[in-house]
């Protein structure tokens, strides 16, 4: 992976390059960024350029042995740790290690919804388990193929079950000489403090709208019309701008299911509450999760048009007609326990909740919450 792959980020590519050049490598890193903005990519960039036996200035040379190698995600001396779905004969990343690389080949801005969709796995719950410590301490007692650093990344540390982690941090505490580890994550509240205390921190910022409208004109052949609005509404995510790119069905399908729900809720009308619950109710796993970040994102919008500058709101077409007309039941009273209601849903789902008993729980939440009069 070269760094002139990646979309934007250059204060970052200048700070890896010039920890590889000066020989400040810190054994643990943690880069920290959300989804689609490049936190992946640019730890690939990164190991490449430390492997580099010809490395430039700026970049690597993409063509040495090691660069070829990384290129295939084939080197010896560089391991991958992901979430995966736990099965008998699936307990560690080794198992998936092949479906992986060609995921990550195929896109270097994979998130976690595409991987699992790649490998059949979307009502799956990802994990990384303790059985995966075992297998980092194999791999990194091993002595160096060519030389140089171990690298280790870790994608998604915060899918990490809790004896993984602690074990993770004792390896941290006492890494093996001329130790990589590069941690990518999108959450690092969701990560035990003691790892994150012994990482070095890298916080990689959402894409610029411009940087991003930039690069959706000169790759994928959109009029500078039609990449100011996509990049406007992928909100600093390269992910997301694909996804717009690619359909909008998901979307239009949410959109219908929230306004059904929204309005079945606000009267509570219990024999539609349950007709959008039963729609509502077969979505697999990964589905729910992206309905309610979408509820969320509603949410967000519904706030900017009451109380923000209503030219924010990075919605088009019907999505903008139903935030302006539902807008007005979200306001100061009631939106900060709304968006926690459904965290908490977000999070029940993770966890394998029965679909039918968490969106009908939620309905009469919802019925509640939109109920709460507008502040004076």
């Amino acid at each position: 992976m070269l760094f002139s792959k990646i979309i934007g980020q250059e204060d970052i590519k200048k700070l890896l390059r010039h920890s590889v050049q000066e020989d400040r490598i810190s054994h643990a890193q943690l880069f920290l960024g959300s989804e689609g903005s490049g936190s992946l990519a640019l730890a690939l960039a990164y190991a490449q350029y430390l492997y580099c036996k010809n490395r430039l200035q700026d970049e690597s040379c993409g063509v040495c042995p090691s660069c070829q190698k990384i290129g295939k995600m084939a080197h010896p001396d560089l391991h991958f740790v992901f979430p995966i779905y736990l099965s008998k004969d699936t307990r560690t990343s080794d198992n998936l290690i092949g479906e992986f690389r060609e995921a990550l080949l195929a896109d270097p801005y994979l998130t976690l919804q595409d991987w699992f969709g790649s490998i059949g796995a979307d009502n799956k719950q990802p994990a990384i388990a303790v059985d995966e410590s075992a297998s980092i301490l194999r791999k990194l007692s091993l002595t160096t193929f060519e030389g140089g650093y171990k690298t280790m990344i870790i994608w998604l540390p915060e899918k990490m079950q809790p004896p993984a982690a602690n074990k993770l941090l004792k390896i941290l505490e006492e890494p093996p000489d001329r130790t990589l580890f590069i941690l990518v994550t999108e959450n690092e509240d969701q990560i035990l403090r003691t790892i994150v205390s012994r990482t070095q921190m890298i916080s990689i910022r959402k894409i610029p709208d411009e940087v991003l409208c930039n690069y959706l004109h000169a790759h994928h052949g959109l009029s500078a019309e039609e990449a100011i609005k996509i990049a406007f509404l992928a909100d600093g995510s390269y992910s997301t701008a694909k996804r717009i790119l690619g359909e909008n069905q998901s979307a239009g399908l949410y959109l219908k299911l929230f306004q059904q729900w929204m309005r079945a809720c606000l009267k509570f009308d219990a024999v539609k509450v349950t007709e959008v619950v039963e729609d509502m109710a077969p979505l697999k796993r990964e589905k729910h999760k992206e309905f309610i970040r979408y509820a969320l994102g509603i949410l967000r919008e519904c706030l900017v048009m009451n109380y923000g500058n209503s030219s924010l709101v990075r919605l088009q077409g019907e999505e903008l007609e139903f935030v302006k007309k539902f807008a007005r039941f979200i306001h100061s009273d009631n939106c900060e326990r709304f968006i926690s209601e459904l965290d908490k849903a977000s999070a029940s789902i993770e966890r394998n909740a029965a679909p039918k008993m968490l969106f009908m729980d939620l309905s009469f939440r919802a019925n509640e919450l939109l109920n709460i009069p507008i502040p004076a």
